[in-house]
Parts: C-alpha cells; structure tokens; sequence
C-alpha cells in the first residue's frame, strides 16, 4: 500500500532530526524566549527583506488561524474567506469557537475576487443596518487555495489595495506556501507576499518540520501582549525551542525551498502521467495537489492499491479525487502510482 492521501505523512526531514540531536543538551529558555527560535525569526526576516517583521511560532495550521484571527478582530467582527476556505469548511468551527463570524464570498478555483471582496465591503457599509450585523475585520486567503490554485501577483497586490482602503488586513495561510513559491507557473515571490499581505504564515507541518508554523506580522502590527493571547489560546509552548529549531534549519541554506520544489517536480510527473493516460484533470493545479476525475469502478479498484481523498461527486458514475505530493514523496511511488491506473 502506497499513500498519496496528504501531505503529511512523514515525520521530519533528516537535517531537521539531525538538528534536534545537535542541540539537545544545549540549554535554552522557554515560551520562544530561546536562541534557536530568535536567530530563526532572524534568518526568515532576512529572507523575507522585511527588517521590521515580527516572527512568531505555533505549532499547527487550525491553532495559527483561530490564535490570529481572534486576537486580531475585535469582538463584534468576522473574518472574510472563500466559501471553500479551511477557515470556512475544515477547521471544525474553531474560528466560530473563538466567537467571531466566518464571512464566505463564492470562491473561483479556491480563489477570492478582489472586485467581489470590494463589492462585498462597500455593500456593507452602506447597509443602513449594518450596526446589527457581524462586521468584516479581516480577508483570509490561502496560498496555495484548497484546490492547488495560486494567487497572482496582480491578484494579491489588488486584494492588499481593497483592504487598505477598507482598513483591515490581509491575512495568508501559508500551511503549504513552500509549494506555491516553488511552482512552475507563479510569479509571487515571498518578498512579494511580505510586502501585500499584512499577516502571513509560513507552513512547516507540511513541508519537512515535524510540526509547526512561523506567523509573520509585516508591519508593526502584532496584537498587543500577543504572548498573553497565545497562552489564554493553550498554545503558549513551554519547549518554543521545538518550533524554533525547525525553522532554523528550513531556513538554511534554502532547505525549505529545495525540498518544496521537489514536491512539485513529482506533482508533475504525476499530473502527466495521468493525463498521458487519458485522465481529466478537475482543477488544473500548478502545486503539489492534483485533483483529477475517476469512475467510481476505478475508484473502488484503486482503494486496495493505494490511498488518495476523495474530494467531491462529479456526476452519477465520477468523483473527483486529490493525490498529494510533498517533500518526501519518491519518484518510485509515483511511478507505482502511475502503474496502477
């Protein structure tokens, strides 16, 4: 059995491992206070060419979203998303949990529409009822989307337009930014994600860390007593030393970018082999997810051989499946993969 169920199926990368034997006895203060998780903010500010940026670190995507957008709203507003949003769908409530609304627009591919995100604002606050209603203090957005889809250039820098001029920020969940920074078909670079969005994550659970993820606030504009919030959240690490070392090493010597692009290099050959096969293609996603369109005969037959999600019903007799890449994934499994359909 081979598995292209997520892309989280591994442990850590080895330097990552290594890393932790290196610095094992070596003694540190807690709560992210230590110098591991302070020269990795260092080496992400410098790579981000955001001198100013505030660099902190949790241990999951779910907790980064909720921690984040609840302490930066204010109590009476919500945060917009796309109606395929993990905000909106696969977080199981939590940012609803913390009390404030999730506002989902119509997604396109995963993506949000600048002018719809306009639209949506203006139409609010020229709502005479508006005072009875869930303000919007935020857009969220992820990149990659839930679909692979990337956002472009211009497309980021018109949404960082819309909210300047609405007053709220934008805020990027990067739990898999490795993979949409690494593709063949981007033009967004992490300096340029630094210098339109006003909160951003660097996803690690899914790219070579054993767990955790780098919240980056580009502007001075971390929520006050954030260590405070962050504990009354449950996510206040005692070891911050764990997330930090990670990170650390990711941001060596551009490990972090070397093992996303070969995540895509195997999302490619696998996305050719489908289609050299005859296969449809659902969304045609340029990062390490690939949606394509099984029969339901094949589906059952491939379930035996080999793990994949099942996204969504295409019509009576299809659905649609996902097969993810990621850093660890091995040309042999792909080749078996491709071998099996």
């Amino acid at each position: 059995m081979i598995s292209f169920e997520n892309d989280y199926l591994e442990g850590a990368h080895p330097k990552v491992l290594q890393r932790f034997i290196d610095t094992n006895y070596i003694q540190a203060s807690g709560y992210g206070d230590d110098q591991f998780s302070k020269q990795a903010a260092d080496q992400i500010r410098k790579t981000i060419q955001c001198p100013e940026a505030t660099v902190r670190f949790l241990i999951g995507g779910t907790q980064t979203n909720q921690v984040v957008i609840n302490t930066v709203l204010e109590p009476y507003e919500g945060v917009i998303s796309a109606d395929t949003g993990h905000v909106a769908v696969h977080e199981g409530g939590a940012i609803e949990f913390s009390g404030h609304k999730v506002l989902a627009v119509p997604s396109h591919e995963g993506k949000i529409s600048p002018k719809e995100v306009n639209t949506y604002l203006e139409t609010f606050y020229n709502d005479f009822k508006r005072e009875h209603m869930v303000f919007p203090g935020m857009v969220y957005i992820s990149h990659p989307t839930e679909y692979g889809t990337l956002y472009s250039k211009e497309e980021l820098r018109n949404l960082s337009e819309v909210c300047k001029e609405h007053h709220i920020p934008l805020f990027m969940d990067g739990a898999r930014l490795g993979y949409g920074l690494m593709s063949n078909e981007t033009d967004v670079t992490i300096e340029d994600i630094a210098n339109y969005c006003d909160i951003f994550y660097i996803g690690g659970t899914k790219i070579g860390a054993l767990c955790g993820e780098a919240i980056v606030f580009t502007n001075n504009n971390e929520p006050k007593h954030f260590t405070t919030r962050i504990k009354q959240h449950g996510a206040l690490l005692a070891k911050g030393r764990l997330v930090g070392i990670q990170f650390l090493e990711l941001f060596t010597n551009n490990l972090y970018f070397d093992i996303s692009r070969h995540a895509i290099n195997m999302a490619n050959k696998m996305k050719q082999g489908f289609i050299n096969k005859g296969y449809k293609v659902y969304f045609d996603s340029p990062t390490n997810q690939q949606f394509f369109v099984l029969n339901d005969d094949k589906i059952k037959d491939l379930q035996s051989k080999v793990k994949f999600a099942i996204w969504e019903k295409y019509d009576d007799t299809h659905r649609v499946v996902r097969f993810a890449t990621s850093w660890a994934t091995t040309e042999e499994n792909v080749d078996k993969l491709l071998e099996l359909i």
